[in-house]
């Protein structure tokens, strides 16, 4: 799978990735064509009763993704966060434990930590899937945009910069969320050195002109998982102060989830 994985970045198309946080979406999410599945670190936590940032217990995390590659026959990429540890050899035993339960791939993220230890984190990850004699496709992300670690005219040199540094560590993508402006997004894609990932974003251009400006993957992080806690709320709401389960606008008939599930 990660081979397979891996040449979806390649192109020529963009890779587009809407986030998954259990079996069940999953499931629906592949049904509808998708080449590959990513899960949010976040659904993953809000469904097993946690908050999102690095707080979810690593058993819960590999239950998971054992339970979502069962059911699914594409690549699967996983929201790892920081790797839910400061120690490099710690993430990288984890990492191992990912590829055992089914990833393909994982996002690792800088967050407000510094770059040099997100880049042994993926030095040790590398080191563990050799030793292991799997390929594990690692998507650094780092949050130079989302969390506005440098003022905006250094953010493009700043990006580029941990690039090479997480390049040279091993990383196989580079995930920017928050980056949306055209320039800044040729500059970075053409500067990386690795397939650059973006977040949906507003602002963001369309998938055409994202695959124009060398944009390899797309995803949508949490939003779709919020959009179905949003649904769950409107409908839990209505029944509790009128006492009716209505249909809720959109919502997949009965026997179009079942079959999904009944597949061998």
């Amino acid at each position: 799978m990660f081979e397979r994985f891996r040449s979806l970045h390649a192109g020529p198309e963009l890779l587009v990735l809407p986030n998954c946080w259990d079996a069940g979406s999953a499931r629906v999410i592949e049904s509808l064509g998708a080449r590959a599945l990513a899960t949010t670190s976040a659904g993953v936590a809000w469904a097993q009763g946690y908050p999102d940032g690095n707080l979810l217990p690593a058993e819960l995390l590999l239950a998971s993704v054992r339970s979502i590659a069962r059911v699914i026959s594409v690549p699967l990429t996983i929201d790892l966060e920081g790797g839910y540890s400061d120690d490099p050899v710690r993430v990288g035993e984890l990492a191992a434990q990912v590829i055992a339960a089914g990833a393909a791939g994982i996002n690792l993220e800088d967050g407000g930590g510094a770059p040099e230890l997100l880049a042994a984190k993926i030095a040790s990850i590398k080191q563990a899937a050799a030793k292991a004699g799997a390929g594990l496709f690692v998507n650094a992300r780092t949050d130079v945009y989302l969390r506005g670690l440098v003022p905006a005219p250094q953010r493009v040199a700043e990006t580029l910069a941990r690039a090479q540094r997480y390049r040279d560590a091993g990383a196989d993508g580079l995930f920017v969320p928050g980056l949306s402006a055209a320039d800044e997004l040729s500059a970075v894609a053409k500067g990386a050195g690795l397939p650059l990932n973006v977040m949906s974003w507003g602002g963001l251009p369309s998938v055409a002109q994202l695959t124009a400006l060398g944009v390899r993957r797309l995803s949508a992080g949490s939003a779709l998982a919020q959009a179905v806690w949003g649904q769950v709320a409107r409908g839990a709401t209505a029944l509790l102060r009128d006492g009716h389960s209505t249909p809720q606008e959109g919502a997949l008939p009965y026997a179009e989830l079942q079959a999904l599930f009944a597949r061998p």
